[in-house]
């Protein structure tokens, strides 16, 4: 499977909202600009918007707004990582600096809040009551799972219900306003819109059960940098979760002492105890659980054509994917 025919089908739609994103980041001060420009060419597939885009043309929808709407839908999701960089002290984040390794904590932090209240601008215009509940809504809870998160770090009790909690709020629930909003821009029947939501949060949560099991593929040399930097601030994500539910008693006193303590260190341990577990498959398991049932809530929201095919393509991606 490739992401390419997908992106071809969306081309249209994906140049106009490149265009709305460019227009709406414009500022007359030269740091925001500069700090704009950096995270436009900064990579990523832009998958939540993608996913608007995309549920509005398989209902139909017509007009304008869906471009507008993914654009806010990508603020909030840059705003978001803009301020968990500052908090993780992260200096890398797909390969790239990250914007506050260049250009300073305070410079993310405030760039950050400009396009968070950028996005409010431009929910606004859309002028519909339920798209500026829906946005507001998301925002608030994002907020919340940050600081679940946080609550989280340096507690070896954390299990697989307080794990999928800060999942559900801190990046399913982007995913489940943006497939949310397209019911509502295409005024779907409210059965059909809750289908959407659902379908969006699922994946969200498989997508991101996903992104923690990769950062222990590869080979140990190579473990990416936000391995390191999730046991150094002492978070436990499932295959951490699950391995210490099987692990013999003195790896298991080594995974703990790893979240306790902040664990870059021993990373490399951490990475065998979790792969000789059988964790990373459990995982993948779960991730597979939660695409199925998206695609089941997919396939009940809308009619055959090439748009859901490309939502069950994307939804396959997301758990299939290496990287």
């Amino acid at each position: 499977m490739s992401f390419e025919p997908i992106r071809i089908l969306a081309a249209d739609d994906l140049k106009a909202l490149d265009a709305v994103i460019r227009h709406h980041l414009h500022s007359d001060v030269a740091l925001v600009r500069q700090i704009a420009e950096y995270l436009i060419h900064s990579g990523g597939k832009r998958l939540r918007p993608l996913l608007l885009l995309l549920c509005a043309r398989a209902l139909g929808y017509q007009g304008h707004h869906h471009h507008t709407l993914a654009a806010v839908v990508e603020f909030i999701h840059t705003a978001t990582l803009l301020h968990d960089d500052v908090v993780d002290k992260s200096d890398l984040r797909r390969g790239q600096k990250t914007a506050n390794s260049l250009f300073g904590n305070e410079a993310s932090v405030l760039v950050g809040d400009f396009i968070y209240s950028r996005a409010f601008q431009m929910m606004v215009s859309v002028n519909q009551m339920k798209v500026m509940e829906v946005l507001a809504d998301a925002t608030n809870v994002i907020a919340e799972g940050e600081v679940l998160q946080l609550l989280n770090c340096h507690d070896p009790e954390v299990d697989e219900s307080r794990y999928l909690q800060v999942i559900r709020y801190k990046t399913a629930k982007l995913f489940e306003s943006a497939t949310r909003l397209a019911g509502i821009l295409s005024e779907a029947p409210l059965p059909i819109e809750e289908h959407l939501a659902t379908f969006g949060g699922e994946l969200g949560t498989a997508f991101q059960i996903i992104d923690d099991v990769l950062d222990y593929s590869g080979q140990l040399e190579d473990l990416g940098k936000n391995l390191g930097d999730d046991l150094a601030e002492g978070k436990a994500t499932l295959p951490v979760i699950r391995a210490l539910q099987t692990a013999a008693p003195a790896q298991a006193d080594l995974l703990r002492n790893a979240i306790e303590q902040g664990g870059g260190s021993s990373l490399e341990a951490v990475a065998c105890i979790v792969r000789d577990s059988g964790a990373l498959e459990y995982a993948r398991q779960r991730a597979l659980q939660f695409s199925q049932s998206a695609l089941a809530h997919l396939n009940q929201a809308l009619p055959p054509s090439t748009y859901r095919d490309a939502l069950q393509q994307l939804t396959l991606l997301a758990v299939e994917r290496t990287q």
